[in-house]
């Protein structure tokens, strides 16, 4: 995805596209002030000395114990060789550019505990037991050992303890040349958010405990023993919701195992050919397990041929929910809406509700809603029939009224930030209008 700023001459990607300024490609130095007009982040990191710090640690570390908002840390493009130790609950670490900021750093988990009682250091990005309220944004964080040390036995990208709850990883990337790439582990009450992201690793790349839920976000994996994994065996409600996204990976690449109680939704996901006709599998005696097997699937595709058993199964889940229902809240069990509820520290807009490709019934659709985008002034929304979509409107807040919508019909929308210079141009969105009998009909093939 491509995000534009649009204003006086200036154009910048934001994300997958490389930041570009005056055109003549992207020089060593940063050519913007450490402080844009109108930047709203608290902290800014700049290698180079132009924002408060030369160092992410140096930053987290100067912020007060506790607040009651977030504390957003802008970090400006560059290689961020270094280990980061969050302690604070309500921040916000947030890139200048999703590719081009990158914390990155060399830890193999077994080399670290020869020497340390414990995984506290084990990362490249280490959250400490208690923290909460936690946004990884707009940056690329991988652990690289694999690629130096030749190891891809388990290595951290991202690791949290005891206690920790409430973190969201936001348009970013997340990579390991190991196993256990993203290891959020507060198995009694974590709850992880995840949107637009790509997590890529070795076995059980993807390890959730406690409560996760992952929408529109890219699974890249290098392993035939497992690259999806959840310990739910804390209460039998939790559980790993991944929805709109998508799998690839090495030939003959697995989904999933279930070392540890587990319960595993997907819903509207892609694989790629080179997923291997293996199911999520219990990896242990099945005496072992006290709820068995749990894996739904709803509306899954395969490229080259579906495999019979990511066929549709939501009938078979506890409630048996319909796929339109099951979205963050539902995840979380009404504890935590992140989707109605996150900061504005994205640069654009983003996590529209309805989500993106959502089916719904007109009369249950009152206001079109998203995130909005740090340092905002006002959005301009694009709406209707067509893609791209005509502006129908300026507003203030995070929230359009569309009007009447007609069954049947697709429409297309887009909210771009206006900024104090310019504008943000944000992703096109799309919802398809239905009748709720044909939304059910849907819901249950």
């Amino acid at each position: 995805m491509g995000i534009r700023l649009r204003g006086a001459g200036l154009l910048v990607a934001v994300g997958l596209v490389a930041a570009c300024i005056g055109g003549g490609g992207a020089p060593d130095v940063p050519a913007v002030p450490a402080r844009e007009p109108g930047e709203r982040a608290d902290l800014v990191v700049a290698q180079d000395g132009r924002g408060d710090f030369r160092t992410i640690q140096h930053a987290l570390d100067a912020l007060p114990a506790d607040g009651p908002a977030y504390r957003v840390i802008l970090l400006r493009n560059g290689t961020y060789r270094e280990k980061v130790f969050i302690t604070k609950s309500r921040v916000a670490l947030v890139g200048e550019n999703r590719e081009r900021t990158r914390v990155v750093f060399s830890e193999l988990r077994s080399e670290w505990r020869k020497t340390h009682p414990d995984d506290w250091g084990a990362a490249v990005v280490n959250v400490g037991e208690g923290v909460e309220d936690l946004v990884l944004a707009n940056l690329t964080i991988r652990n690289d050992y694999g690629s130096h040390g030749g190891s891809h036995d388990h290595q951290f990208a991202v690791r949290s303890g005891k206690g920790t709850t409430r973190i969201s990883v936001l348009h970013a990337n997340v990579l390991a040349d190991g196993g256990d790439t993203m290891s959020l582990w507060n198995s009694a009450s974590g709850m992880y958010y995840h949107a637009g992201s790509t997590f890529e690793g070795y076995v059980d790349f993807f390890c959730p405990r406690g409560w996760s839920y992952a929408t529109d976000c890219r699974f890249v994996s290098h392993s035939t023993s497992a690259s999806i994994w959840h310990d739910g065996s804390a209460a039998e409600e939790q559980k790993l919701v991944i929805r709109s996204s998508h799998f690839e990976g090495d030939a003959g690449f697995a989904l999933g195992r279930i070392t540890r109680d587990g319960q595993f939704y997907l819903v509207d996901c892609t694989f790629s050919g080179a997923m291997a006709d293996r199911p999520i599998y219990l990896a242990r005696e099945p005496e072992t397990f006290r709820w068995g097997l749990r894996a739904y699937f709803w509306n899954c595709r395969r490229d080259g041929g579906d495999f019979p058993w990511f066929a549709d199964s939501l009938y078979q889940a506890r409630g048996a929910p319909r796929a339109d229902e099951i979205d963050a809240r539902w995840t979380f069990g009404g504890k935590w809406d992140p989707e109605g509820t996150l900061p504005a520290v994205l640069p654009f807009a983003s996590i529209p509700t309805p989500r993106n490709g959502a089916r719904v019934v007109p009369s249950e659709v009152g206001l079109l809603r998203w995130i909005g985008a740090r340092g905002a002034v006002a959005y301009d929304v694009r709406f209707g029939r067509k893609d791209p979509p005509p502006l129908v409107a300026r507003v203030k807040g995070t929230a359009y009224e569309p009007g009447p919508l007609t069954p049947g019909v697709t429409y297309f929308w887009r909210v771009d930030a206006v900024m104090p210079r310019g504008s943000v141009e944000g992703p096109i969105w799309r919802l398809t209008a239905v009748e709720p009998e044909g939304r059910t009909a849907a819901a249950r093939q």
